[in-house]
């Protein structure tokens, strides 16, 4: 087995993907979790499955609609629960 890990600046990980030593990594993967570490760390957002720079990016529940429309001005309301706006 081979394991990736990430680990964030607070000392704490942020990561594992473990893959059979048969198996090659995928690169393109691992540089696209960490882009979304990092932009999820900055902003309160979460990024959809198969998500890539330049997407639409969901807005965390932790962050009220009035705060949404003052952080992510423009963000569109799918259902109650999934607010999506631009990558900031």
């Amino acid at each position: 087995m081979r394991t990736v890990f990430v680990i964030g600046p607070d000392k704490k990980i942020k990561l594992t993907m473990t893959y059979p030593a048969s198996t090659g990594r995928n690169f393109a993967e691992i540089l696209r979790v960490l882009d979304s570490l990092q932009l999820t760390a900055q902003h309160q957002l979460a990024t959809p499955a198969d998500w890539q720079q330049g997407q639409e990016v969901v807005i965390t529940p932790a962050v009220s609609d009035e705060e949404a429309a003052i952080r992510f001005p423009g963000y569109r309301t799918v259902k109650p629960y999934l607010r999506l706006t631009d990558q900031p």
